[in-house]
């Protein structure tokens, strides 16, 4: 599976020594504000392992996302399968979840590109979706600037966040190659 490489950032495999990190990243209320909980470290490391057999099946997944200067663990970003009954899918979608530190430096939006440049290029993909809680207001900008547009009538209830929970109202953003 090909690392890819931004200015700043290098998008990689999973490798041991980013499980600790990931853990404390998905056990962060900041981080997971926007998700019906944190993540325990045996959450964490069942999700790390989900991402790795996605790469080994389909080729891609959710790249371990570290800064070049100085190899810094900042999170993920990727490409990865909607795995849920949803009027859009099948679909491959772009996400991204970064550690608190790395907000507010335009990390999520570079990886993202490149992660799209790849869907596109590599994949051959001609479409690509990215989805989120609707008071997401901070990833639902990361999808403008890298050239989503919401599509309003695919918004959606998320089947896997209950009935009466504010996080289960979605929004759909897609971008076509």
């Amino acid at each position: 599976m090909t690392s890819l490489q931004t200015d700043r950032l290098r998008m990689r495999r999973w490798r041991p020594e980013d499980r600790a990190p990931f853990a404390d990243m998905n056990a962060d209320p900041r981080v997971m504000e926007h998700f019906p909980a944190p993540l325990t470290a045996v959450g964490s490391d069942a999700l790390v392992d989900r991402i790795e057999a996605s790469f080994d099946a389909r080729g891609y997944g959710l790249w371990a996302l570290e800064r070049r200067s100085d190899g810094a663990f900042l999170g993920f970003t990727g490409l990865l399968d909607v795995g849920f009954d949803a009027p859009f899918a099948p679909a491959v979608e772009v996400g991204w979840r970064l550690a608190f530190d790395a907000w507010g430096h335009g990390y999520a939006s570079e990886a993202a590109r490149a992660s799209l440049t790849y869907g596109f290029g590599e994949l051959g993909l001609s479409e690509i979706v990215s989805f989120t809680a609707r008071v997401n207001e901070r990833s639902q900008a990361v999808m403008r600037r890298i050239g989503m547009r919401r599509d309003p009538d695919g918004d959606f209830d998320h089947p896997l966040i209950g009935p009466g929970d504010p996080l289960r109202p979605h929004v759909l953003y897609r971008v076509r190659a």
